[in-house]
């Protein structure tokens, strides 16, 4: 026998090895999540291991980064960064076990320096307590253990000698197939389990949400004219269903919220009578029903992140005012009202503004039906003519009086604009860019906005021709985008319009290109199309 044919068992056996180590690691981590899973549904969803993590990720991604994700993924953001932290983690359990195979020590410390960064990412998290750490550091100490009894399997077949017997090495295979066998329907177990306690909870939401009749609004919207809606195709439709309402948010688990423990407080500087009220308590206040646009100051130009809806609610300035709050222009000591979510994120928004007169609600319903979850059920804020990071607080549970030099709100600390009013925008929505269209009258129609100003004028321009007015549809109201039209005598060729838009103000549209940050972005929408 050659030198070269008898060490060639020894290489296989060595690779085998080291594959098998690889394995341990990504077993213990799945052993580790699953434990984190299970304790999570004991304290709160957002305490899971990867959940924690990837909120803290979110926390401290440069808002460049932040907004170059919302424009490639749109809401499919979060799956992405959820399936690269699970592929990271991957990769780093088998360099783990690897670790573990030469010295297991090592590999345990490795394991743990995951579990330290899940604590440390758990309570760097909005609303978190101490409680929130326990996810993490128990599954850490799952994952140590299992990879200590999985690595001793492939160490004890080494030992004493390079060279094993066949016999040998098929029996501590068997063992090692044994012990991650069991470590895998165990962790499935606590994973499985952990992802039905948590789905109970999350059944009886939606039980509570299912049980809620809202109540007839003491001053119902007025009926959208029927000139507020031309009939184009490919144009958005001028109420957005709930299934395609645009969000933008921090959660990666939805919260889903029992209407029946919900409290909302009411407290701060200048609130002389602090308040607290239960779902029912808000429900038998006096309604509002509006329709409103929201937009998200994430929008590019052009983009989609902006929709209507009719949303019913609670008047907030009257809700203000029975605390005795009065905003600084009639002498309040506060100017900034803090909302801050279930899940921890505070929004702040001037008093001023939501004490105006403007329609701010604390909305219940959304087009006739109460909230969906993932638009903030079982209440949000919703304050016309302001970007939603600054008015639009989803699953409210306390408004602060306070300042803005007390107190950043978590955007603002991420060097977004205090104050952001929305500005005028218009967009293309037929025909769609890099369409191939026929010579004659092309219908162009779209979209424009300046909530609580309206819209005066909106313009097309073909290339570089003059400005022509489109048709406006009728306003249903300040507070909604309104619609256009424009007939395009189209001629052969490529071409490139541009929309303007005028608000009631008197105000045109800058076509200065700017970024969302701080405060929005600016330009003229455009698209490229051509004409056979």
């Amino acid at each position: 026998m050659t030198e070269e044919t008898s060490t060639a068992p020894r290489r296989r056996t060595r690779t085998a090895r080291a594959a098998l180590a690889a394995l341990s690691g990504v077993i213990a981590a799945f052993a580790a999540l699953a434990a984190g899973e299970l304790l999570s549904a004991a304290v709160r969803p957002e305490s899971s291991p990867v959940t924690a993590v990837g909120g803290a990720v979110i926390d401290r991604t440069p808002v460049e980064v932040k907004d170059w994700a919302i424009r490639t993924f749109g809401e499919d953001d979060k799956v992405v960064l959820l399936g690269g932290i699970l592929v990271l983690l991957t990769l780093f359990a088998a360099a783990v076990g690897l670790v573990a195979r030469r010295n297991r020590r090592a590999g345990v410390a490795g394991v743990l320096v995951f579990g330290v960064i899940g604590v440390a990412a758990a309570l760097s998290r909005p609303g978190s307590g101490p409680l929130d750490a326990l996810p993490s550091a128990a599954g850490a100490l799952a994952g140590a253990g299992v990879l200590w009894l999985l690595v001793g399997r492939l160490t004890g077949a080494g030992r004493g000698t390079e060279e094993v017997s066949r016999e040998r090495a098929a029996l501590d295979r068997r063992g090692f197939v044994l012990a991650a066998g069991a470590s895998v329907a165990v962790s499935a177990g606590a994973g499985f389990a952990g992802r039905r306690l948590g789905a109970s909870g999350a059944a009886d939401a939606e039980a509570s949400r299912a049980a809620v009749r809202l109540p007839r609004p003491s001053s119902p919207a007025r009926p959208i004219p029927a000139q507020a809606r031309p009939r184009v195709e490919g144009l958005s439709p001028f109420t957005t269903p709930n299934r395609d309402f645009y969000r933008v948010d921090t959660a990666l688990v939805v919260p889903r919220v029992d209407a029946g423990s919900w409290r909302l407080k009411v407290h701060g500087e200048g609130v002389r009578r602090p308040l607290e009220l239960d779902f029912d308590q808000l429900l038998r206040r006096d309604m509002i029903e509006r329709d409103i646009t929201l937009t998200c100051v994430s929008n590019e130009v052009g983009g989609p992140y902006v929709s209507s809806a009719r949303w019913l609610g609670v008047p907030l300035a009257p809700l203000l005012e029975e605390a005795g709050v009065r905003p600084p222009s009639r002498g309040g000591p506060a100017d900034q009202l803090v909302s801050r979510s279930v899940d921890g994120m505070t929004l702040g928004t001037p008093v001023d503004t939501v004490m105006d007169g403007r329609d701010a609600i604390l909305a219940v319903g959304m087009n006739g039906e109460p909230l969906p979850f993932r638009h903030g059920f079982p209440v949000r804020m919703v304050v016309p003519g302001l970007y939603g990071y600054v008015s639009a607080c989803k699953w409210l549970q306390e408004l602060e009086l306070t300042t803005f030099d007390a107190f950043d709100p978590y955007w603002v600390r991420r060097d977004w604009a205090r104050e952001a009013p929305i500005k005028t925008q218009s967009r293309i929505d037929t025909p769609r860019p890099f369409a191939r269209l026929r010579a004659g009258t092309v219908r162009v129609a779209g979209v424009a906005w300046a909530q609580h100003r309206g819209i005066r004028r909106v313009e097309i321009r073909v290339d570089d021709g003059p400005w022509q007015d489109a048709r406006l549809a009728a306003e249903a109201n300040l507070d909604t985008w309104r619609q256009w039209v424009w007939d395009w005598p189209a001629t052969e060729g490529s071409h490139t319009l541009h929309v303007r838009a005028t608000d009631a103000t008197g105000a045109v549209q800058t076509s200065r290109r700017q970024g969302t940050v701080p405060d929005g972005a600016t330009g003229l929408h455009s698209v490229v199309v051509s004409v056979d």
